[in-house]
């Protein structure tokens, strides 16, 4: 237990990213690798979350100051934070909406879809996945080997095929959520608080960017990024992947 005032969730989170950056370094090559290839191929990058708060990385990954203008959010609010939390939940855990989320965005043969999801076993995550193996898609999942292996076969949110994310994975980057999340323990209360998982997988998702662009300068490519519009000159930058991404991009 620690003394500082935060209860160790600075060290606890930083502990993660660090564990991160020792032994999942080699995924995040590979991944950037479809993003850069995607990216030379004049294609879109496909990010989807899988139920509740991990679908704010999609947010965090579109339309930013300093993200990849291709990427293309395969958002659905029913699935949001945005929808009734009761709602989502129920949601989440229905068989094949998940599937119809991905269907309609019809991904071609060799795609990268990106799926967010640190439980990686529910219902709408699953079936997206399925979809996109189907439809010829890569996938690079990051999720958490914790709950995919401690969560029981016969758990009532698994699909039913009880199936983990990271069974269809191209590429898998494990975020080492616990069963749980939240990170801190503080004396004299006994639930457990402050969820880490969404800076773990920002982390990642920003990770994955500056690895592509890596990539893609040392290929000789240039890599699409967006500057922030509220800066000078921003919206006049930008002009050129509003233009050529818009028809593409349906959140554009």
């Amino acid at each position: 237990m620690s003394d500082s005032k935060d209860f160790g969730y600075l060290e606890s989170t930083l502990a993660v990213l660090r564990r991160i950056e020792k032994e999942q370094q080699d995924n995040i090559e590979k991944a950037a690798g479809l993003m850069a290839d995607a990216i030379a191929e004049d294609r879109l990058i496909h990010v989807y979350g899988g139920g509740g708060h991990t679908t704010l990385v999609m947010g965090e990954m579109f339309f930013r100051a300093g993200g990849l203008a291709n990427i293309n959010p395969i958002m659905e609010t029913g699935l949001s934070v945005f929808n009734q939390a009761i709602k989502y939940l129920e949601l989440e855990r229905c068989v094949n909406y998940g599937r119809s989320i991905v269907k309609y965005f019809k991904l071609k043969p060799n795609d990268v879809l990106i799926i967010f999801h640190n439980i990686g076993i529910n219902p709408a995550t699953i079936d997206a996945a399925m979809e996109a193996k189907e439809a010829g898609a890569k996938i690079i999942a990051v999720s958490s080997s914790y709950w995919q292996n401690e969560m029981p076969p016969e758990h009532f949110i698994r699909h039913p095929n009880q199936k983990n994310l990271f069974d269809f994975a191209d590429v898998a980057i494990d975020d080492y959520n616990r069963v749980g999340d939240c990170a801190v323990n503080v004396p004299g209360f006994n639930t457990p608080i402050a969820p880490n998982s969404n800076l773990v997988d920002f982390y990642i998702a920003h990770r994955l960017e500056i690895e592509t662009v890596r990539q893609c300068v040392e290929r000789g490519i240039e890599p699409p990024v967006w500057r922030s519009a509220n800066a000078p000159g921003g919206d006049e930058f930008n002009a050129k992947y509003v233009e050529k991404y818009s028809p593409r991009v349906k959140m554009l």
